[in-house]
């Protein structure tokens, strides 16, 4: 099965296609003991999340003071608005609907808008925009961040904690077999035509070990300039049952993530996807 480009493509009609697998093409989690470094990473966003449930007497005067006293770090300061919408099935079979918008938190931006921090009335969000530096530096601004929102929030309890990393690998443009550069990829029959104009693939993953939810979502996007083809490799990594409350216990967890993160990474793509990095060294 191979990968062709085409302006009329599905989703230039706004369509997908969807596999729903239940085992991944992936080598063994685990057996890999090196951390590899690349020149160029092809993570376009990596993401520290933690939701909590909030005490009953929040409000977004808080999170604001929070926002104001970090304005120097992040002073690109937006509102956080969250939508939801309801429809209603009447007597007779009649529809209605109805949508509305409540803000939950802030926004906040660097000047360089690499680093985007949400501060949420249930929760805290920072992103890293490309291009990625590293995990050290990220995680040391997460946790900073962490306390300064922990302390002001004062919240009841951590409910989830998750790692997330969207990875774009861009692959010269032309005949492109999929399993040439991904171990993990759908599967169409022999039966069907094997050109693909456009694909989205997701895998839902238990990983008792650590007991952690592993959602690894696949797909095309349209390229960052001509010449090659773009696919997504996104990959979503999160606890929600037995989940630390002690700050050593929270980011020592994150560091366990990071790692199978790794892992996960490398277990689904192949050296010639690792020749578009320009691999540099394990270490």
């Amino acid at each position: 099965m191979h990968l062709v480009q085409d302006p009329s493509s599905l989703f230039a009609r706004g369509e997908r296609l969807n596999w729903w697998l239940e085992v991944p093409r992936c080598c063994k989690i685990g057996t890999m003991n090196e951390h590899r470094k690349y020149d160029n990473p092809p993570i376009t966003e990596a993401i520290i999340d933690l939701t909590v449930t909030p005490r009953s007497d929040l409000a977004l005067d808080d999170l604001r003071r929070l926002t104001e006293k970090h304005f120097a770090d992040y002073p690109k300061i937006e509102n956080r608005i969250e939508a939801m919408g309801t429809v209603r099935v009447e007597p007779g079979g009649s529809t209605s609907a109805s949508a509305q918008q409540k803000q939950v938190g802030f926004k906040n931006t660097k000047d360089d808008e690499k680093l985007v921090w949400q501060t949420r009335l249930n929760g805290f969000t920072l992103s890293r925009l490309a291009p990625y530096q590293s995990w050290e530096l990220f995680c040391r601004e997460a946790q900073r961040l962490w306390v300064e929102y922990r302390k002001e929030v004062r919240p009841v309890e951590i409910t989830r904690l998750a790692v997330r990393t969207i990875n774009r690998i861009d692959i010269p443009e032309g005949y492109v077999e999929l399993r040439d550069y991904f171990r993990t990829s759908p599967e169409v029959s022999p039966d069907l035509p094997q050109s693909l104009a456009g694909f989205f693939m997701q895998l839902q993953i238990q990983l008792d070990d650590i007991a952690v939810e592993l959602l690894i979502n696949q797909t095309i996007v349209p390229p960052p300039r001509s010449g090659m083809i773009s696919v997504i490799l996104d990959l979503d990594l999160f606890r929600m049952k037995d989940v630390p409350q002690d700050e050593a216990e929270i980011w020592a967890f994150y560091e366990i993530l990071h790692d199978r993160r790794n892992l996960i990474f490398e277990s689904c793509i192949t050296d010639k996807t690792r020749e578009l990095f320009h691999h540099a060294s394990c270490g």
